[in-house]
């Protein structure tokens, strides 16, 4: 299943809005045939199995099948999977979850009662990390929101003066323009517009041209910047989005930024009693009117925060530098709540730890107990 899993990955970002899936077939413990869904619309990863293992000359019957996600049972692009499953003559499969999509599920109950061996759950958490994108499209109106960000080994971003360049190494920044390249838009908040000047875009090593158009670029700010500020309203306006508030949404300046070629969307206050704007209102437009699936939070600090407070983080991406600042006035990785006790801390879930060159990449999730 932990091969099924790597294969299932392979296809993360071109198969949204579906999920990612892997299979193999099996016999006798020897791995004869693989398989994954590689984009939206295409064959799913049980026929994609399957038809490797034509090209190989192997019999599928008397194999076991295994596959991260319950094959599903229902007529959309393409046929259903269980009807593949029985014409092939498998008579076992192994998967890793139930498929939580009410149209597409009940592939195990029809495989049983055709004479198929079901066995589910196997490297549950896994598979489930695994489709954690296709969760919140089904169970939200928003994006799958990746949060990024980059500090030291004593938990600082920045420098009592601002400055960050750079905190992590070529490897840690090279993987996070692969990231941005997986998204529809890359969101930052006012204070790194003003302090960086970004331009948001994907930069691959070697100067390899983007796989795809270049993300959006959003800004979530109170003071909204003059046309001619920076590189984002100069160098690509149409593919640049203030998220501000409501009365700075109606001014000159918002006015004068649409001119340029900017969209300046109001959002309302945050609900209950945070402060800020209501970030999940920015996010669902931005899945409703510009087709992304996928964003990526670059904070600062500060916006990370709101998003964290929101519960609108689902893969926290922390890039932990081998340096030290020992500064109390260098800036936090997240400033701004006063907890009394531990228990009000925000809780996360650890995914995953690698290393990116020097640096240490650490990934969380959010708790499943919410």
């Amino acid at each position: 299943m932990r091969q099924a899993a790597a294969l299932a990955a392979r296809g993360r970002g071109a198969t949204a809005p579906n999920p990612c899936v892997g299979a193999l077939l099996v016999r006798g413990g020897e791995v004869l045939a693989r398989g994954w869904h590689r984009r939206c619309g295409g064959p799913h990863a049980e026929p994609e199995c399957l038809a490797d293992a034509r090209s190989r000359g192997v019999d599928p019957a008397g194999c076991t099948l295994y596959v991260t996600l319950e094959p599903c049972n229902h007529q959309g692009r393409t046929p259903p999977c269980t009807r593949a499953i029985l014409e092939a003559g498998i008579r076992e499969v192994v998967a890793g979850m139930a498929d939580p999509n009410p149209v597409a599920g009940g592939g195990a109950e029809f495989l049983r009662a055709n004479g198929v061996a079901v066995r589910m759950g196997v490297e549950q958490a896994l598979c489930r990390d695994l489709v954690a994108d296709f969760l919140v499209w089904q169970r939200t109106d928003r994006p799958y929101v990746y949060l990024k960000l980059a500090s030291t080994l004593d938990g600082r971003i920045a420098t009592r003066t601002g400055h960050s360049r750079w905190i992590s190494g070529p490897e840690s920044r090279a993987a996070v323009h692969a990231l941005r390249a997986r998204c529809q838009a890359v969101i930052v908040g006012g204070g790194t517009l003003r302090a960086d000047d970004p331009r948001l875009t994907v930069r691959l090593p070697g100067d390899v041209p983007a796989p795809g158009p270049q993300p959006l670029a959003v800004v979530v700010t109170s003071a909204l910047p003059g046309p001619d500020d920076f590189a984002l309203t100069r160098e690509r306006p149409q593919e640049t989005i203030f998220w501000t508030g409501e009365a700075q949404a109606a001014t000159g300046q918002a006015e004068a930024l649409r001119a340029r070629g900017c969209r300046v969307w109001a959002l309302p206050p945050a609900p209950g009693p945070r402060q800020g704007l209501d970030l999940g209102r920015g996010l669902a437009r931005l899945r409703e009117q510009c087709a992304a699936w996928y964003v990526l939070c670059e904070g600062g600090g500060s916006l990370a925060l709101s998003f964290l407070h929101a519960g609108l983080m689902d893969e926290f991406r922390l890039f932990v530098a081998p340096k030290i600042l020992a500064d109390g006035q260098a800036r936090p990785l997240m400033d701004g709540l006063a907890p009394q006790v531990m228990d009000q801390a925000l809780a996360m879930r650890w995914s995953a730890a690698r290393p990116s060159g020097e640096d240490v990449l650490l990934i969380y999730r959010p708790r499943e107990d919410g």
